[in-house]
């Protein structure tokens, strides 16, 4: 019987409504039938698949000595295990609370995490997705310090009240057995002692418990006898303690600064007191007190002086001092200074039996923000090479960029220019948490991340095989000079902060080709190179980019229709390329005092060493105008075919020859529509005798009049221009104290914000800026430095959102409801797409073209003639020609790009790498790659599909004919934040992450849904700033400050998921224990065991009261393990299921024989008994 399929149904559902819904759909167009798509719903599922980077806001650590293993614990409740380089896990609390200690159950492939919100809990880490086993959640206590010694299956767990319970870690279950408060310190201190800080039982002997409370006192508890043998007493708070292997003396860390160690059977006082960093006194007095010691570690080693390592400690002249980390050996001592605060350390051992010569051979450091790991067996103390990939916030991200199915060779290049950056001095032994296998299955498809921070670096990645690997770095701040202090700042720049921060990437894999556009308007071009050269001048490029036309109006305002002013220009001069109807001034300075013709950031002078890997071809930046910054740039592109690069923001845009480093085209957008433009334009007044007004137009102001913001701002009484001095002040504080109510709401809602919405907000800061230049004197440099740190938070926050605009504030519509922000907001340029295309309606055969997406939802066309041989490619002039607009959609255009006509995606045309440094006779340089194109007929003349997605719809038109044959609204109530055109095995479709979290995607060219999943709720700007697309159905995001979540929206690849992740345990022998001796064996010297299931079993102890706390089973128990497992390791865990299953049956058959046995016993014993009794009775007795 065929097997039903209600998805298929429900494909074939979608596609006759999609179809049918369809506006502009042609019913001439009957070659749209013949198109068989491929793609269903079925080939879609979405999951998590890694987590790389450093676990964000770390609280707790704990190291697996035998199985290698380290787990790091989060403020946010996660938990990070980490084995060897590649073997990674990540799993959350559902709670979400701090995660304040960890313990593992060495070797047995579990841990214990105590939280927070007092709740512990047991994770199962034999399967690749550790789960909780068991819960255990205290009502009437807080939890401040757990301890699990080895081999034992009961938690001690120390409270704020100060008692100590203890629970079987098997069953999760509270034993009766509890050491009050009262009875550990009873009459030794007059106070409640505080909350247990510490929890160890000594070395030697397992039914002696030494408890450390707060205020300084340290019992030594008699498990078995139920008292304490021991109360150590001093005066300064306690924050650990270490034992001795021996068993004979601790040591305790204090609030002062101090070392105290005791000898176990003199409890007076200690038997030594140190401040490792206090300055002695020569009169012999105390030395001052310093900053708290919070932790100490006590290890010894067999052939030398013992380690004591220790965090804190310093005294307090040092001041500003980074934190550091102790290490005394013998006389020596060494202070390790860290980048970041110490929260926890952990040093690791050669042996896990706490009774034995420790060894210690390494010390794991956790800080803030970094993992730090020192070889302790080598001289002066080196760290080890970090082999995960926490480096990733090393610079805030500020971009991000995917790309999966790269070319094979890309990687190799990127590692050989990258090995030669390693640094040098690290520990040359292997790194010591090994734990762990890899996966076995593999992705066919090479994976690279590219990142973009804040300082300007660029960092390339290997993600392949659900691996993260850092190959190359960049940095782009090199061709800048730098600034030595804030004094030297130029005042040029329109960022207080981070002015080299990188905003666009633009990558070509085939031809290496990098294109980065910066926070300061400029933008680099970088060649892929094997050899290593010295430039002495950096080639510029300065491009003069203004709009004479105001905001786009609704007709409503009455706003009038007309041409722009500037006009395309070439210029061949390399240092300067300004468009003609503005010619340059020789001076940096206008008439007027403002600064004119001066880029944001100064160019290095000196001779630049370029090492292999990418290098600098040409930089461009754009320049102030008339004392007007420019404005940041909101969309990039680069073709390395076409050796062109185009870049837009509010103004306009350019595009840039980079191999003849000429300016090909510099343009408002209005000049592209021509005498299309279907936009009403207002006009400014003349420059020269513009006065902008000093008041800041609110775009949510509705005291203001429409008719009132379509004025001059030099036009009637509508300008405080013409008012008195009194009233003038009047309204600036009125917008003053305006835009810091608006800046207060704006920085608190993040639920409706697009990817784009930094393009509004540099907009809004150039008008206001503009608008406030008019005032005089030392006011008007307040108001442009206000301005400056205003767009510098917004860069920083990004998170620029109104909450009284609505979601129509955001698409940008035109529709007549648009709000006044809409009736405010410049048409940006949004995107760009280099294709080979059929731009106009006449064109029969495919030409360079250049795609343009704006934030008004048009998609316009000009068409590019390209020199076509490389001789005349570097003589010739590229030619530019205008084809108009080509479809308008609902909201800003985010994608772009083009099918044949059998509905496949033409790939983007390329030139293939060479090496740009050869000598020209070497030098074998490709010819240009373009796809296909089929020739058209008469009967069929579209021969090409345009594919466009914008904030709002899906648009599918055919070309040249330019008649959309398929539509889709994709939201109504959001806006889509990020649109790919994506390639699966199985074909093609559009990938939409939304800002309401849910994740699309749409089949081509119909556009039928395929997948609507509510993921991920944009609750942070980081989210809509990283989440990207790739091919092959991967996805990621900046899911914290120091983090990168993978997904996967492909069917195939969340099936082989548990194959393709790596195991945490591994079946491994626990050492053997030390060897107790001879004469320890026969004088009883030797560690002295305790039966703790005697002590603290139900049938001893009895059971603990049911209000202290309650045990909730968790999902990982044995049926989470059976759902859990898959593959051949999945095989496995289930047969070994089965057996301890069957085990347990036949144990318990066993049981029950060996009942039955003995009730026949007992009845042949009975009949026995009643058989002798009335043997020699007759009948009469009875």
């Amino acid at each position: 019987m065929k097997k039903f399929n209600i998805r298929k149904v429900l494909d074939g559902l979608t596609a006759a409504s999609s179809s049918s819904s369809a506006a502009s759909a042609q019913s001439g167009n009957r070659e749209n039938d013949m198109i068989q798509e491929t793609l269903q719903s079925e080939h879609f599922q979405l999951c998590k698949t890694v987590r790389h980077g450093f676990p964000y806001q770390p609280s707790s650590m704990a190291f697996d000595p035998v199985q290698k293993i380290l787990a790091i614990g989060t403020q946010s409740g996660a938990l990070r295990l980490f084995g060897r380089a590649g073997v990674e896990c990540y799993c959350q609390h559902e709670s979400g609370s701090a995660v304040i200690q960890l313990e593992f159950l060495v070797n047995e492939g579990a841990l214990v995490s105590a939280l927070a919100d007092d709740s512990i809990h047991l994770w199962n880490l034999r399967q690749k997705l550790p789960a909780i086993l068991h819960s255990l959640k205290f009502n009437r206590e807080r939890i401040t310090f757990c301890h699990l010694p080895f081999q034992s299956k009961w938690l001690y767990v120390g409270t704020e009240r100060g008692n100590i319970h203890i629970v079987n870690v098997e069953s999760f279950t509270l034993s009766g057995y509890v050491i009050m408060w009262n009875k550990a310190i009873e009459l030794s201190s007059k106070t409640h002692p505080g909350p247990v800080v510490h929890i160890s039982d000594n070395p030697m002997d397992e039914g002696k418990l030494l408890i450390g409370f707060e205020c300084g006192i340290v019992v030594l508890w008699d498990l078995k006898s139920k008292k304490a043998d021991y109360r150590y007493n001093y005066d300064e708070a306690i924050h650990s303690v270490a034992w001795h292997h021996e068993g004979k003396q601790f040591v305790c860390s204090h609030s002062d600064g101090t070392l105290t160690t005791w000898n176990v059977r003199a409890p007076a006082k200690p038997a030594q007191t140190i401040t490792p960093h206090g300055k002695q006194p020569k009169d012999g007095k105390k030395p001052e007190p310093c900053k708290p010691i919070l932790k100490v570690e006590y290890k010894t080693t067999r052939a030398g002086d013992p380690f004591m390592i220790l965090c804190g400690g310093l005294s307090y002249d040092t001041v500003g001092r980074r934190a550091c980390l102790t290490v005394m050996h013998g006389k020596s001592t060494a202070v390790l200074e860290m980048d970041y605060p110490i929260v926890d350390f952990l040093t690791l051992c050669e042996t896990p039996y706490p009774n034995d010569f420790q060894e210690p051979y390494a010390v794991v450091v956790l800080l803030e923000k970094d993992l730090v790991v020192i070889d302790l067996a080598q001289i002066g103390y080196p760290i080890f090479e970090n082999p995960y990939p926490l480096s990733i916030h090393e610079s805030p991200v500020t971009c991000c960029e995917y790309f999966a199915d790269c070319p094979a060779e890309v990687i190799p290049a990127l590692y050989s220019v990258g090995s030669r950056q390693k640094r040098q001095g690290f520990s040359k032994k292997e790194w010591p948490i090994s734990g762990g296998n890899w996966g076995q299955g593999t992705l066919s498809f090479s994976e690279i991340i590219i990142t973009g921070h804040a300082d300007g670096s660029i960092k390339f990645w290997d993600a392949s095989a659900l691996m993260l690997q850092v190959l190359y770095k960049l940095k782009t701040a090199k061709v800048f000079e730098k600034p030595r202090g804030k004094e030297e700042k130029s005042s040029t720049e329109i960022v207080d902060e981070d002015p080299f921060a990188i905003q666009i990437l633009s990558w070509c894999p085939e031809s290496r080709v990098l294109c980065v556009a910066g926070v300061s308007a400029h933008v680099i071009v970088y060649r892929f190179s094997k050899q290593e050269v010295t430039t002495e001048v950096v080639q510029l490029l300065e491009v003069r980019m203004q709009c004479e036309l105001n905001e786009v109006e609704s007709p409503e305002c009455g706003g009038e229709q007309v041409s722009a002013v500037s006009t395309p220009g070439t210029s061949s001069s390399p240092q300067t390329s300004l468009p003609q109807s503005h010619p340059s001034t020789s001076s940096n300075n206008s008439s007027d005092g403002l600064r004119d013709n001066v880029p944001c950031l100064k160019v290095r002078s000196s001779p630049l060493k370029q090492s292999p890997g990418y290098q600098v071809e040409l930089l461009i930046q754009l320049v102030w105008v008339s004392g007007e910054p420019p404005q940041q740039i909101t969309s990039l592109a680069v073709n390395s075919a076409y050796g062109l690069v185009a870049f837009g923001n509010g103004n306009g845009l350019a595009v840039v020859d980079y191999l003849q480093k000429t300016l090909l085209l510099n343009m408002s957008t209005a000049e592209l529509y021509g005498s299309t433009d279907p936009h009403h334009r207002q006009p400014r007044s003349p420059r020269k005798t513009r006065q902008p007004s000093a008041g800041l137009c609110d775009g949510n102001d509705a005291s203001a009049a429409p008719e009132e913001k379509c004025k001059s701002p030099t036009s009637g009484s509508g300008s405080p221009c013409n008012s008195d001095e009194d009233s003038k002040q009047k309204f600036i504080d009125r917008v003053k104290s305006k835009s810091k109510r608006i800046s207060k709401t704006v920085a608190s809602d993040f639920a409706k914000i697009s990817r784009k919405i930094s393009m509004i907000a540099d907009q809004k800061d150039e008008r206001r800026l503009r608008r406030h230049c008019s005032l005089p004197g030392k006011k008007q440099q307040s108001s442009v430095k206000e301005m400056k740190k205003k767009r510098a938070a917004s860069f920083r926050e990004t998170s620029f959102c109104d909450p009284n605009a609505r979601d129509n504030s955001f698409s940008r519509s035109r529709s007549s409801s648009v709000t006044s922000i809409d009736r405010e907001s410049r048409e940006v340029i949004s995107s760009f797409y280099f294709c080979d295309s059929l731009s106009k309606k006449s064109e029969t055969v495919a030409v360079p073209s250049l795609w343009v997406g704006t934030s008004l939802g048009s998609m316009l066309a000009i068409a590019l003639t390209v020199p076509s041989t490389p001789e005349q490619r570097m003589q010739q002039p590229v030619g530019v020609s205008f084809c108009g607009p080509v479809v308008r959609l609902k909201g800003g255009i985010l994608r772009m790009a083009q099918l044949d006509a059998s509905g496949t995606l033409l790939p983007h045309v390329y030139e293939s790498w060479y090496e740009p440094n050869a000598p020209e006779e070497e030098r074998e340089r490709p010819r240009r790659r373009r796809p296909t194109t089929p020739p058209s007929s008469q009967e069929n003349p579209d021969c090409q599909y345009a594919v466009v997605c914008s904030e709002k719809q899906a648009k599918v038109v055919a070309m040249p004919s330019q008649n959309c044959v398929y539509e889709h609204n994709i939201t109504e109530t959001s806006f889509v934040l990020r649109a790919d055109v994506v390639t699966m095995t199985a074909g093609v479709g559009i990938a939409c992450f939304c800002a309401n979290g849910h994740i699309m995607t749409l089949s081509l060219p119909s556009l039928r849904p395929l997948l609507d999943v509510n993921y991920l709720p944009l609750t942070d700007m980081r989210i809509a700033r990283t989440f990207c697309f790739s091919n092959q159905g991967q996805a990621l995001y900046l899911t914290s400050p120091t983090e990168i979540q993978r997904i996967t929206y492909n069917q195939e690849t969340c099936d082989n998921l548990q194959e393709m992740l790596g195991e945490l345990f591994t079946p491994v022998d626990t050492p053997e224990a030390p060897n107790r001796g001879f004469f320890k064996g026969l004088f009883g010297g030797g560690a002295q065991s305790l039966d703790r299931e005697d002590l603290f079993g139900e049938e001893t102890a009895g059971k603990a009261s049911r209000s202290l706390a309650q045990h909730i089973p968790g999902p990982g128990g044995m049926e989470g393990m059976k759902g859990a497992a898959s593959g051949v390791v999945g095989e496995l865990a289930r047969a070994r299921i089965a057996l301890d299953e069957r085990g347990q049956k036949l144990g318990e058959l066993e049981e029950r024989t060996a009942a039955m046995m003995s009730s026949a016993d007992s009845f042949s014993k009975h009949a026995h008994d009643m058989m002798l009794k009335y043997k020699d009775k007759k009948w009469y007795q009875l």
